[in-house]
């Protein structure tokens, strides 16, 4: 065995369950120096390091991690933002089991090294200490770029091209950059000020930031092309909400969870009394679907008050989504789960408020095109589920308000935009797209491969054309 295997891997301390399911705190508290020393001792600092192979945006992860395990974290940022400009939002949300730490050799007999807590620690560290200093950035080109949205895939792109000597100004529909980063993931799971903390460090190399500009209202993208832009790259999301289409869907309390994060998330409900958010507080609450963002919504649906917080799914516990870490930390928090169970309607009183939901036993028949297994109603099943405030998360569509305003840009049937898979060029010249406004709802390290891919052309295309 080799001395690597022989170390345990370290377990991030977290706040205890009945504790933080009272507050909107973080709920892993990262580790401490020691603990991570300790950890990066466990990588084998393999010469074919099969991690980097799952990383979307290809971190040197054993050098990085090599550092960590000699007490060099000023180093050790410095290799990460090599390739990564938002470790510290990628070190908490990134889905590390299905990428870097799901390759590493130590997984196949034990625990994979903690590749993600690793980032994060070291993301923290330079937060709070600040010794290093940014990657050198190249001799201007006097090339101007916009980027449309300031989530994941709109940051990377914005972060590479100004490392390339581009002139990049990011326009944000909302009053606070950082996209879905600020309005979809709660504070617990991603506390804002670090996402704040890392755009201020984009600014400081000078990318521009404009907030509350609409574009596809406010201005269009051949305005943008008119001011002197040279190249455009679309990162605005799929922020449309989907629905259940079932009767009683319009009743009072039925939210989607797109709406019900964000008046959480932005509009601060979370730090209530302090801000008096008007958002929809419910007793028993149900929460349709069985992803990150649903159990996003089921576990701020504890903290802004609920008795009863319960996921409805119509596949079994094997098919979710959800990172496993999500769902153990909601099952711990008092989440609970409704397998295997298909809505057919929700019920209303009197006064036009939703009362409870109508749903069908399911059983797994066939696989479908997801590759999960297709849920099959069972017959005379139905029964009734008690709730005052119902969310819907099950996925959401794309934004159409650009999309729709914009001449010469192709679309697929589901609104999304066609872009050419290894580099983001779409069908009108100087326009490029990346993240869930191609690929529909996926990660946030998916979003940033993509703008990493993205940036790459552009910068290819303002040196030599298109």
């Amino acid at each position: 065995m080799a001395k690597n295997e022989k170390i345990q891997r370290q377990q991030m301390p977290e706040q205890a369950p009945l504790v933080r399911k009272n507050n909107f705190n973080e709920v892993p508290k990262g580790y401490t120096a020691e603990m991570a020393i300790q950890e990066a001792k466990r990588c084998m600092q393999c010469k074919k390091p099969a991690c980097v192979e799952g990383c979307p945006v290809g971190v040197d992860i054993p050098g990085f991690i090599k550092h960590v395990s000699n007490g060099d974290f000023t180093k050790a940022i410095s290799k990460l933002w090599e390739k990564n400009s938002l470790p510290a939002v990628c070190g908490r949300v990134c889905p590390q089991e299905n990428q870097c730490e799901g390759k590493c050799i130590l997984g196949k007999k034990g625990e994979p090294v903690a590749i993600g807590n690793l980032e994060r620690f070291v993301a923290d560290y330079e937060r709070e200490k600040q010794l290093a200093t940014r990657p050198e950035k190249a001799e201007p080109t006097g090339k101007k770029v916009a980027v449309v949205g300031s989530g994941p895939a709109g940051l990377t792109v914005a972060g590479d091209l100004v490392l390339k000597g581009h002139d990049v100004t990011i326009y944000e529909a909302f009053h606070k950059p950082g996209g879905v980063l600020v309005y979809g993931i709660p504070e617990f799971r991603l506390p804002k000020e670090i996402v704040f903390s890392e755009v201020s460090g984009l600014e400081k190399m000078g990318v521009n930031v404009q907030l509350n500009t609409v574009v596809g209202r406010i201005v269009s993208i051949d305005e943008l092309f008119e001011q002197g832009y040279e190249a455009v790259f679309i990162a605005v999301g799929a922020g449309l909400p989907t629905f259940l289409n079932i009767p009683g869907e319009n009743l009072i309390g039925i939210l989607s969870a797109n709406e019900y994060l964000t008046r959480a998330n932005l509009m601060k409900a979370y730090l209530f009394p302090k801000y008096d958010t008007p958002v929809v507080r419910g007793k028993k609450v149900i929460t349709i679907g069985a992803g990150n963002v649903a159990m996003d919504a089921a576990r701020t649906a504890l903290r802004l008050g609920a008795e009863t917080s319960t996921i409805v799914y119509r596949r079994s516990r094997e098919e979710v989504p959800a990172r496993q870490a999500e769902v153990h930390h909601a099952e711990q928090e008092g989440v609970k789960f409704h397998f295997l169970t298909g809505p057919t309607k929700f019920l209303g009183n009197d006064k036009g408020r939703v009362v409870g939901m109508e749903g069908l036993k399911m059983v797994l028949g066939e696989p479908d095109a997801s590759g999960r297994r297709r849920p099959v109603p069972m017959k005379n099943s139905e029964f009734e589920l008690e709730c005052d405030l119902a969310i819907i998360a099950v996925g959401a569509g794309a934004n159409p308000l650009l999309t729709q305003s914009t001449e010469g840009l192709s679309l697929n049937k589901w609104g999304y935009i066609i872009a050419d898979p290894e580099t983001g060029k779409t069908s009108k010249k100087g326009v490029w797209a990346g993240g869930d406004i191609v690929t529909g709802s996926a990660t946030v390290i998916l979003a940033m491969g993509a703008g990493r891919q993205a940036a790459d052309s552009i910068h290819q295309y303002l040196s030599w054309g298109w």
